[in-house]
């Protein structure tokens, strides 16, 4: 089935999970407009996430939500996964064999699962959760898992350019993002993942990105 041809739309909040969606788009080259979204602040406020207005598009009241034609997605991964393939020619998903996809598929599930959760448990024990929910004791605890899952993904990320491949792959977005979290959060990261960072953050399409969410 084609894509609707209506213009995607992404709502989203800075350099939350919706950069990583707002990035594929650049990179896809596909149309689309980017909504901000603001988080934190009170139902009042007409571009709140807590609006009536954006609780009818995401009744989670949270980011990225992108939107085409009568399709709605809440699931930064799997807004990825649709961007790719509404933009095969983009490469985000190559043109590969069955390996090369289960390659994919495990290494984004491992990010998601084990590298990104404990820097979202430290942004939530940080900011996000209201303050008598929040527990300093988990931050610690936190850098512990963090540290875990890098040795982990030793085993699982060959030292080359790109994660799966000879190609960037939606993959590298992931990673990428999740680096900069963990630079954000002043978490220790090996050299070569703070160049992998660095060199994926200088492609056109991050910048482009970058710039539409005014940095």
């Amino acid at each position: 089935m084609a894509r609707a041809v209506a213009v995607i739309r992404l709502y989203g909040f800075q350099q939350s999970r919706s950069f990583r969606a707002l990035w594929a788009l650049e990179e896809s080259g596909l149309q689309y407009e980017y909504i901000e979204v603001k988080l934190r602040t009170s139902a009042e406020v007409p571009d709140s996430a807590k609006h009536t207005t954006y609780l009818a598009v995401n009744a989670q009241g949270k980011v990225p939500t992108l939107v085409d034609g009568g399709l709605t997605l809440t699931e930064s991964v799997a807004i990825l996964y649709y961007i790719a393939r509404a933009a095969p020619e983009s490469g985000l998903l190559p043109n590969a064999s069955m390996d090369v996809y289960a390659r994919i598929d495990e290494l984004a599930c491992f990010i998601l699962a084990e590298l990104e959760q404990p820097l979202w448990s430290t942004g939530k024990h940080l900011f996000a959760l209201p303050e008598e929910q929040r527990i300093p004791q988990m931050l610690e605890t936190a850098r512990f898992e963090f540290t875990k899952a890098l040795g982990a993904l030793e085993h699982l990320l060959d030292d080359r350019e790109y994660a799966v491949g000879k190609t960037f792959t939606i993959v590298d977005i992931l990673l990428a993002q999740t680096f900069n979290w963990a630079l954000r959060f002043k978490f220790d990261l090996p050299r070569k993942y703070i160049d992998l960072r660095n060199r994926h953050y200088q492609r056109p399409a991050c910048q482009r990105a970058l710039e539409v969410m005014g940095r």
